[in-house]
């Protein structure tokens, strides 16, 4: 069943199309009530959607569609013909014809009730003279543009262009490819593209301010900006040719590149080179790709990454981020992989991230270095550049990268200042939620680092296993490379204490991050404990119950040798969770520092053990295992008394003794 506009969602449209829009003051009354009685909404917005058939009543004009604002597979964009409105129930775009026209097409307000008024056949009335005559004056500049981008694609034929047509098949342009981007060449010469449009009867002021010519300093006559360039017609969002870039031939040329300067119609940091084609093929399920200049986008369009674009010689601006999110709500930056991309790359996140909304991001998708969009298709072909895309990173990833590549964190200092910059970053984002997934994301990647451990410093199981043993020492707890009972409680007690007292994480979040839980168990409750954000709302006990059920919660906390230390009897008593989880930690680090002296020890002397001093370790095991057996029948007085430490101390002796059996083997070895 089709979901219909309730009464309520229709009261947004009821007011008259001349009180949502100011410009409509300049427009006698009734108007543009005369416009949409000529249109059909459906027919104006079908040029750009696929109507679903199944959910659509063309009788009715009740049609349905994917939304052409946002990429969505369901069809949740409604148009209601009968009143000319259109809302879509997944990104909330709503309005009539004429914002359609403007947000599809990116005009004006006037613009685009021209637009419309020409399909309908309506002349359009008289405005006020200085806006109509700035309009006409925009058209002649428009109209100048055009017959120089005739004339520089018909001097592309002509036999001094030879070069330029060798250098573009080397790049893989056939003759379509030249028609399809009206690539052209302006000849060396210093008046060739003046004298043409003069002969045309355009006038030399006309032909300066549309930027095609400059005067020089001296007042001479004016002189061409494009001279033995390869020429690349730009357009704005309309189709309409509105400056031009040029690649030089000449290797020696001051500038590779140059684009026409500023216009009444060119704004280079307001503009995307392919923008209509591009926004077109978005429309129609292809990813918009943002790379780094003509020959990429033309290449990438080649290819059939048809939704490609580019700045225009200069870093992407804040007009040229919303443009692409006008067109898509997650644009693919494609960069160079070299240092020069990657900082390319920071700089757009600088830039994307005061602008980020919640379905509003950026991917990134890092070339091989050296290689631009057009050497890895010719090379590898589009699958390749598909790999590429597919593997684009989110922003917070390429963020995170920015911050912590090359750095080392091996330090209390290091790592508060990588929490500084990491908040100061992400600071600036304005939607409150989405800065909070932000960091709830950050600490997550931070989690991740600080879990990482080298090799020499991690309880290494396999290194016991490479010392041959004999059966008397195999059942060993610490030679088969187990955790003790002891070190088990220990890591519980860790955790129930954090979940009785969440306000004490901060203080010691450093070194839970660096704490190593042998029991899988407690691994997975440690990693929501460091990912938990307090300011979600959810409390930390209810986060872990959320994601592992209440029955672990309640096992953890309700275990008895667990609720007799202080800080489950006091929950939220800081100072009793500070005392007890300072202790829990440093014995836990000593414990296994110890361990991992005898395992480092055991590797150096593998293959050395004869009969005596395995039987030394056995000896040792044994002493050991009965410390830990009196920690078993003992351990409900655990930290609670003397107890605690003479059991620790027993334990101590115990792995004592190992070690000086293992060094004691090492000198005779």
């Amino acid at each position: 069943m089709p979901i219909r506009l309730t009464e309520a969602s229709r009261g947004i449209f009821r007011r008259s199309p001349e009180s949502r829009y100011s410009h409509a003051m300049a427009l006698p009354p009734g108007f543009l009530d005369e416009l949409r009685t000529r249109i059909s909404l459906s027919q104006v917005v079908g040029r750009k959607v696929m109507w679903d058939t199944r959910k659509s009543n063309q009788a009715k004009g009740d049609m349905w569609a994917a939304c052409p604002f946002h990429q969505e597979k369901s069809a949740s964009f409604h148009v209601d013909d009968r009143k000319g409105f259109y809302y879509c129930f997944g990104c909330q775009a709503k309005g009539d014809a004429i914002s359609f026209i403007r947000e599809t097409e990116n005009v004006d307000f006037m613009e685009a009730v021209e637009i419309l008024a020409r399909e309908a056949g309506l002349p359009m009335p008289a405005r006020d003279p200085m806006a109509r005559e700035k309009a006409d004056h925009r058209s002649q500049l428009v109209e100048v543009v055009e017959a120089a981008q005739r004339h520089y694609r018909m001097m592309l034929a002509t036999n001094v262009a030879a070069p330029a047509r060798d250098y573009l098949a080397r790049r893989g342009l056939d003759a379509a490819a030249l028609e399809r981007f009206e690539i052209g060449f302006a000849p060396d010469t210093r008046q060739g593209a003046f004298q043409a449009l003069s002969a045309k009867g355009i006038t030399p002021d006309l032909i300066v301010e549309a930027g095609i010519c400059a005067r020089p300093e001296d007042g001479g006559p004016p002189y061409d900006r494009f001279r033995g360039r390869i020429i690349f017609p730009i357009r704005d969002g309309r189709g309409r040719a509105i400056a031009f870039g040029g690649r030089a031939m000449d290797p020696n040329a001051r500038a590779k590149y140059l684009n026409s300067p500023e216009t009444p119609l060119f704004d280079k940091g307001r503009t995307l080179y392919n923008q209509a084609p591009a926004r077109e093929a978005a429309g129609k399920g292809a990813a918009l790709i943002l790379a780094e200049g003509y020959m990429d986008v033309i290449a990438l369009s080649e290819a059939g990454f048809t939704g490609a674009v580019a700045p225009l010689g200069t870093a992407v601006t804040a007009d040229q981020l919303q443009l692409l999110w006008r067109i898509a709500p997650e644009p693919i930056v494609c960069l160079d992989g070299d240092a020069a991309g990657l900082r390319a790359a920071f700089r757009v996140i600088d830039l994307a991230l005061p602008l980020l909304e919640a379905g509003r991001s950026l991917r990134f998708a890092l070339l091989p270095e050296g290689k631009d969009p057009d050497d890895l298709i010719r090379a590898k072909g589009a699958a390749a550049m598909q790999e590429v895309l597919d593997a684009a990173l989110p922003l917070v990833d390429l963020l995170w990268r920015q911050e912590t590549e090359g750095k080392s964190f091996d330090s209390p200092e290091r790592r508060a200042a990588l929490d500084k910059a990491l908040a100061d970053r992400i600071g600036p984002i304005r939607d409150p939620g989405l800065r909070r997934h932000y960091d709830s994301a950050l600490r997550d990647l931070k989690w991740r680092l600080f879990r990482r451990k080298p090799e020499a410093n991690s309880w290494n199981r396999r290194r016991m296993a490479i010392l041959p043993v004999q059966s008397a020492t195999r059942a060993s707890r610490l030679v088969a490379g187990g955790a003790s009972a002891e070190e088990h409680l220990r890591e519980a007690v860790i955790l129930a204490t954090i979940i009785a007292t969440p306000a004490i994480l901060g203080e010691f979040e450093s070194q839970l991050e660096r704490m190593e839980c042998r029991d899988p168990g407690h691994a997975d409750i440690l990693a929501v404990i460091l990912r938990h954000d307090a300011r979600g709302g959810a409390s930390l006990r209810d986060k872990i119950a959320e994601t592992f059920g209440n029955e672990v919660v309640d096992r953890l906390m309700s275990d008895p040798h667990v609720a007799l230390t202080p800080p489950l009897r006091r929950p939220g008593d800081l100072e009793a969770a500070r005392m007890s989880l300072a202790e829990a930690l440093a014995k836990l680090q000593s414990a296994r520092g110890l361990a991992a002296e005898v395992a480092e020890a055991m590797d150096e002397m593998q293959g050395s053990a004869d009969e005596a001093v395995t039987w030394r370790l056995g000896q040792a095991a044994a002493a050991l295992e009965k410390a830990e057996r009196a920690f078993h029948e003992d351990r409900a007085e655990y930290d609670t008394g003397d107890n605690g430490a003479r059991i620790n101390r027993a334990e101590r002796d115990a792995l004592d003794s190992l070690l000086e059996v293992i060094r004691d083997g090492k000198r005779r070895k």
